[in-house]
């Protein structure tokens, strides 16, 4: 199946806002430099956490 840019390509401006938005998020939790680090690396897989808690949320 061959998926062209123009049909198939929006969602990558969410999953950017949410990036940023969870970088700053985390980020600004953060009270060490490492602690800030580790805070982008989680705001890179934003979404896994979303699903944990959904998934908490229905059990």
């Amino acid at each position: 199946m061959k998926c062209d840019v123009s049909k198939c390509g929006g969602s990558g401006g969410f999953y950017f806002l949410g990036l940023i938005g969870a970088a700053i998020f985390f980020i600004g939790k953060a009270t060490t430099f490492w602690a800030g680090v580790l805070g982008f690396l989680k705001a890179i897989v934003w979404p896994v956490f979303l699903i944990q808690m959904l998934f908490e949320f229905l059990a």
